[in-house]
């Protein structure tokens, strides 16, 4: 059976610096990959690339074994989340940011499931009919955390999901990640933090310079 993700060789550069440099890797079903780094390593774009909202200049990369070239872009987002270290929140409610991707497929997302969602990330249900905009960065974090979970994706990819939270926040995202895992996800994290990096245990790597660092498997 075929890895939910897998990348070969990518390589991006920018403005004659480069960014990956014949990155590959491998999510499997139910396992968790942490990745670490020095600024400007090149995790941050690694992410973006894996979840489409970059392209690279060279490599491939597929789902379930199928080029990701071949799939629409909407279905690849629905099928791989990547929740931003600060992650933009649309205009409207934080009701309608949850069923933003029901949405998009002409279905609408009922309001004790929203409710059930918000208290899964730590949130009360007031926040519904908040401003998205408005929220604190923890809060949209979290926000964004529960707008992926609607569409139940394959693959989750995180950029410091932790860093703006306070311990106990940060052991009920670690837990609901965890469960996530254990439902079958592959979950990338790039994290520092130590809490995070306790409570996922499973494979490390290191990016260096743009290249994944031989002997950085932990």
């Amino acid at each position: 059976m075929a890895p939910p993700l897998e990348a070969r060789q990518l390589r991006m550069a920018h403005g004659g610096r480069v960014l990956l440099d014949g990155v590959s890797l491998v999510l499997e079903r139910a396992s968790v990959t942490t990745l670490q780094g020095a600024s400007g390593s090149g995790k941050t774009t690694l992410l973006r690339v894996l979840g489409q909202l970059a392209a690279p200049d060279a490599g491939e990369m597929f789902l379930d074994g199928t080029d990701v070239m071949t799939l629409a872009p909407t279905a690849v987002r629905r099928r791989v989340a990547l929740v931003a270290q600060a992650p933009a929140m649309f205009a409207g409610t934080v009701e309608d940011n949850l069923a933003t991707g029901l949405r998009l497929q002409g279905r609408a997302l009922p309001r004790d499931e929203a409710r059930r969602l918000l208290e899964q990330v730590g949130l009360e249900p007031a926040v519904l009919g908040q401003d998205a905009r408005g929220l604190s960065g923890g809060e949209k974090l979290r926000v964004a955390v529960a707008r992926a979970m609607v569409l139940h994706p394959e693959v989750w990819l995180l950029d410091e999901p932790t860093a703006a939270l306070d311990d106990d926040r940060a052991e009920l995202l670690a837990g609901l990640l965890l469960a996530l895992v254990q439902e079958g996800a592959a979950l990338l994290a790039v994290t520092h933090d130590a809490r995070l990096v306790g409570r996922l245990v499973g494979r490390m790597l290191l990016l260096d310079g743009g290249r994944l660092v031989p002997g950085g498997v932990g």
